[in-house]
């Protein structure tokens, strides 16, 4: 596929303002401050034992309260025979995708790690069941899709209730006593990068972030040059709703992840692909040169969307390795 964007060097230098709307850091206060809808105690997270027939490991079924209390599924693998807190990945999806079967997706826990993986509400399939619900579908008027979803206002779009719940996963996952709380990696692949970045700039006192040909980002330039969804949902719902241009912007800039990752300061490894038709690379470039703490990046000239797969595994693999031994071990940093 031929490069429909700018080129890398353009896309190093790529570096366009983000505006900052009214309120935003208040607006992510107050959201994470919220307590259930019901006003009731909020429920602790449960890890229920799944029998997967592997030996290596230990898996749990994960529920969790989400946004508002909403019940957030998810499953963790443990190495069997850990003796002291691990290091902890926690891994967010790509859009469309759940978190599949017990036994699948043990990367990280063979390289001796815990790994967490969320749910995305209202997205995917679990053979097991426990997929998460999406309870605020949010207003009507939207098209096909997660991305237009409560796009009207700050306080009903869908990705509010995403981000909030993966905020509430790494709160829950430091708690669990298997895990050390001051080693926590956050990653993803497409959305999954796109909240992973999110969740760094609402997140204090990570370990590390790997956001993978990440979405979500600069939401109007994708919208503008991305020719395949879902960036082209927003095209569409605007070629609908003509009035709505200014609202629907407004509203998206609370949840850029480009803007949320200038208050991280955790390292981070990323990825782009140049040829990506999804997700541009001056859309992933463009929360790479505003992201705040140390960073990394490994540009893949001639992929698409697919990215680095096993090639970036192979890179994240070393990288936390590394991180992981760089990071005190211990409990005491969250006392």
């Amino acid at each position: 596929m031929p490069l429909t964007d700018l080129s890398l060097a353009d896309c190093r230098d790529y570096r366009p303002e983000l505006p900052v709307p009214d309120g935003f850091d208040a607006f992510w206060s107050s959201t994470l401050s919220e307590v259930p809808a019901d006003g009731g105690p909020v429920p602790k997270p449960v890890f229920a034992p799944v029998d997967t027939g592997l030996t290596q490991f230990h898996t749990y079924d994960v529920t969790l309260p989400g946004f508002a209390g909403h019940p957030v599924h998810g499953r963790l693998h443990l190495p069997a025979g850990a003796t002291e807190p691990l290091g902890c990945v926690v891994e967010f999806l790509g859009y469309g995708r759940g978190r599949g079967l017990a036994h699948e997706n043990t990367l990280w826990a063979s390289a001796g790690h815990a790994h967490l993986i969320m749910d995305t509400r209202g997205q995917g399939w679990s053979a097991a069941g426990g997929t998460t619900a999406d309870t605020d579908a949010g207003a009507a008027g939207t098209v096909p899709g997660f991305l237009t979803r409560g796009i009207e206002s700050p306080e009903t779009y869908y990705y509010r209730r995403v981000f909030t719940d993966a905020v509430r996963c790494v709160e829950a996952v430091r708690e669990h006593p298997a895990v050390d709380p001051d080693r926590i990696v956050v990653t993803g692949v497409s959305q999954g990068g796109g909240i992973a970045l999110a969740v760094s700039g609402l997140v204090p006192g990570l370990a590390g972030v790997m956001p993978d040909v990440p979405f979500l980002c600069n939401f109007r330039r994708g919208a503008e040059i991305s020719g395949r969804p879902p960036y082209t949902e927003i095209a569409e719902y605007l070629k609908l709703h003509r009035d709505r241009t200014g609202t629907a912007f407004t509203t998206l800039s609370y949840f850029d992840a480009a803007l949320l990752a200038t208050r991280a300061t955790a390292p981070a490894l990323f990825s782009i692909a140049m040829m990506d038709e999804i997700c541009p690379p001056s859309t992933c470039f463009t929360a790479y040169n505003h992201y705040a703490g140390p960073k990394e990046v490994r540009a893949y000239e001639f992929n698409g969307h697919e990215g680095g797969t096993a090639y970036q595994q192979r890179e994240q693999l070393a990288w936390v390795r590394s991180l992981f031994a760089g990071t005190p071990s211990g409990r005491a940093g969250n006392s």
